[in-house]
């Protein structure tokens, strides 16, 4: 795949960067609207199609600007109805975005980096190493082809995307500047408009960033918790040593307080037998979580090569969840799906060229905001 470096890629623009865009070309701003609906609820990436639009100006356009998405280069379903899509973008790498229907609604996991820095020791993504972020386009991207992938022709667009979760490949908010455009472009009405509560971002706790979203989104927050306390926590999440769970919940809490709704953190916990799924952890969870509104989300680990960890039992699961809703929690187990085809959840790999990894220094650059090429000095080979 190549990428003209030259013009400018629309297809990652949110509606107000286009209409900047468009005023700078001496253009009317409505025009950007008409582009939005064109490429996110048209599925229209070939800028000659825009009919509405005047051959002029769309030369015009086309002397300045693209619209590129990733390229699908494997795709496969499971048994249970799950699609599993390797997209690859330029230079090579690739990433995994999956695809899960349910009764009701069809739900979108969403990658934010090639590969992830954070090595959670029970994730198969952390354990290929970091590549890099992608970009706001290459986000958006994913949901785009996905929602081509359930056209039908010469029909109206079906809705099979009800609900995207940032909860794929890589750790999110070490990607703010690009993932945040990419979700608000999700909610906004004249690209997919989703709901602002079925758009949510998960994350391991980089504090400054959660505390950076007010403001500026809103969508629902997701916190990947699997521990209730700092000891174990520190092992299974390492970035835990640097924001520790009191700091990642009072961060939660002011995120929470910002917005205009009263909503809930969806608290993911990975059940991993002989680890963190004893009665006595489900109770110090219990009496950790009275001070986050929150609903509970009780995932059982999905086997991947030598990952050390095992599944709990459905009495071990069951057991652990009850205690949680003797002591007031909203609780439930999510059901293991695409498990046939890897797409489970912490089991998404891809495919990473010229693996690195973060250090301490490269985290801490991010959340400084350094440059690109700062940020770059800062990373060693694996």
């Amino acid at each position: 795949m190549t990428i003209d470096t030259q013009r400018v890629n629309l297809m990652g623009m949110t509606l107000a960067q286009l209409e900047q865009f468009f005023l700078e070309m001496g253009e009317k701003k409505y025009r950007a609207a008409q582009v939005v609906k064109w490429i996110h609820q048209r599925g229209v990436s070939d800028i000659d199609a825009m009919s509405d639009i005047s051959k002029v100006l769309r030369d015009k356009i086309k002397l300045v600007a693209t619209i590129m998405a990733p390229e699908v280069t494997y795709s496969n379903t499971s048994k249970d109805g799950t699609v599993k899509w390797i997209m690859t973008m330029p230079g090579g790498s690739s990433v995994e975005t999956v695809y899960i229907p349910e009764e009701g609604r069809g739900t979108l996991c969403v990658s934010s980096q090639i590969g992830c820095a954070l090595d959670c020791s029970f994730c198969s993504t952390g354990k290929q190493g970091f590549n890099r972020d992608l970009s706001a386009a290459e986000i958006i991207g994913q949901v785009w082809l996905a929602a081509k992938y359930f056209d039908k022709p010469d029909q109206k667009r079906e809705r099979r995307i009800t609900n995207v979760v940032m909860m794929g490949m890589g750790e999110p908010l070490l990607n703010f500047d690009n993932v945040i455009p990419a979700m608000n472009l999700m909610m906004e009405d004249n690209a997919y408009g989703i709901s602002k509560r079925r758009v949510t971002l998960s994350t391991s706790g980089v504090v400054p960033q959660i505390d950076k979203m007010v403001g500026v989104t809103d969508v629902c927050l997701a916190l990947s918790l699997h521990a209730p306390d700092d000891a174990l926590r520190n092992q299974l999440v390492p970035l835990n040593k640097r924001y520790n769970i009191q700091m990642v919940m009072d961060a939660c809490n002011r995120y929470m307080a910002s917005l205009s709704d009263i909503r809930v953190v969806t608290v993911e916990y990975t059940l991993m037998n002989g680890i963190n799924d004893a009665a006595h952890q489900a109770v110090a969870l219990a009496e950790l979580l009275k001070q986050l509104p929150c609903k509970i989300n009780l995932i059982p680990f999905n086997p991947f090569p030598n990952s050390g960890y095992e599944r709990p039992s459905n009495n071990r699961m069951h057991t652990f969840r009850e205690i949680l809703q003797k002591a007031g929690h909203n609780v439930t187990i999510r059901k293991t799906r695409g498990d046939d085809i890897d797409a489970a959840c912490g089991q998404l790999v891809g495919r990473v060229a010229d693996i690195t990894r973060r250090s301490e220094k490269f985290i801490q650059a991010v959340e400084l905001g350094n440059s690109a090429a700062d940020i770059a000095k800062t990373r060693i080979k694996r």
